[in-house]
């Protein structure tokens, strides 16, 4: 059976359950609530459990506290992935929305999602999900509204020519 890791020594009990009620992160106030049971003596399965863990994450974060002190026992969250666009693409993309579709072209006359998603993989060699597209628009300063649809064969006089007028009053 392995030996149980020691916790190093420069905070007592009380200093870091003062730490743990001071902290703004519930997981890291558990960590130290567990951390200052097992300095006050408890079993280290006890000590766990006060934590709502087993005994070898308690192991875990023994040696995280040692190596880094109160703030290692904070979450560490996820970076994100990698940009699979360079900011030049991005660029391009975004003059590509901001020109619109050419109907003889592309076959459409304004753009949807499902859209760009083909110009995308055809243009940069990327394969994007549909929904990312509209994360994508939003990311470069896009919105979801889209102007009212109008027909290419539409002439502004005929449409003058035929409102109806009412007599002024």
């Amino acid at each position: 059976m392995a030996a149980a890791v020691k916790l190093r020594t420069d905070y007592t009990a009380s200093d870091l359950r003062r730490l743990a009620a001071g902290s703004r992160h519930a997981n890291q106030s558990r960590r130290l609530l567990s951390l200052a049971a097992v300095l006050d003596g408890m079993d280290r399965e006890q000590a766990a459990r006060i934590g709502g863990m087993d005994r070898q994450t308690l192991r875990d974060w023994v040696r995280r506290f040692n190596e880094q002190g109160p703030d290692g026992l904070k979450d560490i969250r996820a970076k994100g992935g990698v940009a699979r666009l360079t900011a030049e693409q991005l660029r391009a993309f975004g003059e590509i929305v901001e020109t619109g579709p050419d109907r003889a072209r592309d076959g459409v006359v304004r753009w949807r999602r499902i859209d760009l998603k083909r110009v995308i993989e055809e243009r940069f060699g990327v394969v994007y999900h549909e929904r990312t597209i509209g994360k994508l628009l939003k990311q470069i300063g896009f919105s979801h509204i889209s102007a009212r649809p109008r027909h290419p064969g539409q002439k502004v006089e005929t449409m003058e020519a035929f409102k109806k007028t009412s007599p002024q009053r």
